[in-house]
């Protein structure tokens, strides 16, 4: 028994970003998520949330900078590594569609052991993952 409760969940994970509008523009336009809350916190903060049109996986909370420090991470939150993985059913659907919609991606797609994948930065310059898992039968 560890202690803990059985069933827990990523259910959420912050982004730093510029300004709470465009980024939910980005995100609701480029990629197709879903705004799932916008509460006014007062004193120019908001809680915003974003997520995959199906609700799968973590919802972002889009965080608008608040100060030089956080805004010195807009961007590169992880120092130049990919930060976040879009997994998809249907890689190139989904490639075909972010190209579209004038999404940048820093490479071809690949395919790698573990499934089809292409770097993408959002409009911040943070590094994604689009992927298609390898299926396991």
């Amino acid at each position: 028994m560890s202690g803990f409760a059985e069933r827990r969940s990523v259910a959420t994970v912050a982004l730093v970003v510029g300004n709470y509008d465009e980024a939910i523009a980005w995100y609701v336009e480029r990629l197709g998520f879903v705004l799932t809350e916008d509460v006014d916190l007062g004193a120019g903060k908001r809680w915003v949330t974003v997520a995959p049109a199906k609700r799968h996986g973590a919802r972002l909370l889009l965080a608008e900078a608040s100060g030089e420090e956080q805004a010195s991470r807009i961007g590169n939150q992880t120092g130049g590594r990919v930060f976040l993985f879009l997994e998809t059913d249907d890689f190139a659907r989904d490639h075909q569609a972010m190209l579209a919609k004038g999404v940048e991606f820093r490479e071809a797609p690949r395919h790698e052991a573990y499934g089809t994948v292409a770097v993408f930065a959002d409009l911040y310059g943070s590094l994604w993952d689009l992927i298609e898992p390898k299926r396991r039968d």
